[in-house]
């Protein structure tokens, strides 16, 4: 999900254009899905060592992409939106994934997918005060619903691991503390930038986020590196899959379902996220939910339709 642009252009809503635009929404959800279980796919690697490898070849991939238009954009680029790219990189990537992955090997695939899945009511709360945004008052069931449902993931959390799990829950939250502002701080730059499209800022992003990926070479250093030969090949194929799978094509299939959809809608697809996540997670470990992960992700998916339905008559009236 990270490094995810939203644009302004106005929406297609021909059946067509909505179905590809739906059809694009869903299959980068099962694109992002694939991030939380890589760690699983990994597990011999620490969160730092995945993050530095899957970042860099995002950046790599990211100058490969832009390097035809790279004098043009940063022509454009002020001292301002390079620290903006910095910080934002940071965020929404760097700090992000090292929370998912240490989420992921603490607490699993389904625990961390299901927190999660709160980013949408969460992004819409963080920018609750933004033009357009329904009343906070309007928004208490949804808020109700979703915090049920993250009870729910806790209580089931504490009950199957102990401790270990606590630590997994509260990487996952702070996973979900960091994107929520990384989307809100970005979409403000979205709104402000209007030389640089979505798609090119997506692709600086990758550039930034390479370049302090080499800032964690040397914590991937630290982390014990007795691998043998296979294990480092199945990681180094791992970054790339993810890197070209979810960081690049992830982010161009939610950048067309932006441009076609309106935003009540594309925020709510976020949703596939998490279900493809899960679903990963259950092959993955080779079972059913448990009854308190079908009542977390009721409460959930109640809270994000609950969401959308309030900006949706929001909107229209």
């Amino acid at each position: 999900m990270a490094g995810a642009q939203s644009t302004t252009n106005s929406f297609n809503t021909s059946v067509p254009g909505m179905a590809s635009g739906l059809m694009a929404g869903v299959a980068a959800g099962a694109m992002w899905g694939l991030v939380f279980i890589a760690p699983r796919l990994a597990p011999d690697f620490a969160p730092v060592q995945l993050s530095a490898g899957r970042y860099l070849a995002y950046g790599i991939v990211a100058a490969i992409l832009v390097a035809p238009s790279w004098r043009r954009l940063t022509a454009r680029l002020t001292g301002r939106e390079w620290w903006a790219l910095l910080w934002l990189s940071f965020l929404g990537n760097i700090l992000y994934y090292v929370f998912l992955a240490n989420a992921v090997q603490r607490g699993g695939v389904a625990m961390t997918s299901l927190v999660i899945g709160l980013l949408p009511v969460a992004v819409t709360l963080a920018g609750s005060r933004h033009a357009g945004a329904a009343p906070l008052r309007r928004l208490l069931p949804s808020v109700a619903l979703s915090v049920a449902g993250l009870a729910c993931v806790a209580w089931q959390s504490l009950s199957a691991g102990g401790m270990g799990s606590m630590t997994g829950l509260l990487c996952a939250v702070g996973a979900l503390v960091s994107w929520t502002a990384y989307a809100v701080q970005n979409s403000r730059w979205l709104a402000r930038l209007h030389s640089v499209s979505a798609g090119d800022w997506s692709l600086l992003t990758g550039v930034v986020t390479g370049a302090e990926a080499l800032l964690l070479v040397p914590a991937s250093l630290a982390a014990p590196m007795a691998h043998t030969a296979q294990q480092w090949c199945v990681f180094i194929g791992l970054v790339a899959s993810v890197a070209v799978l979810c960081s690049v094509a992830g982010n161009a299939l939610w950048n067309h379902a932006s441009r076609v959809l309106p935003l009540a809608l594309t925020g709510q697809m976020i949703v596939f996220e998490t279900l493809f996540a899960m679903l990963y997670g259950y092959l993955w470990e080779q079972r059913w939910p448990a009854t308190l992960e079908c009542v977390a992700l009721a409460l959930l998916l109640a809270g994000v339709v609950s969401c959308a339905r309030v900006h949706r008559g929001h909107g229209a009236a």
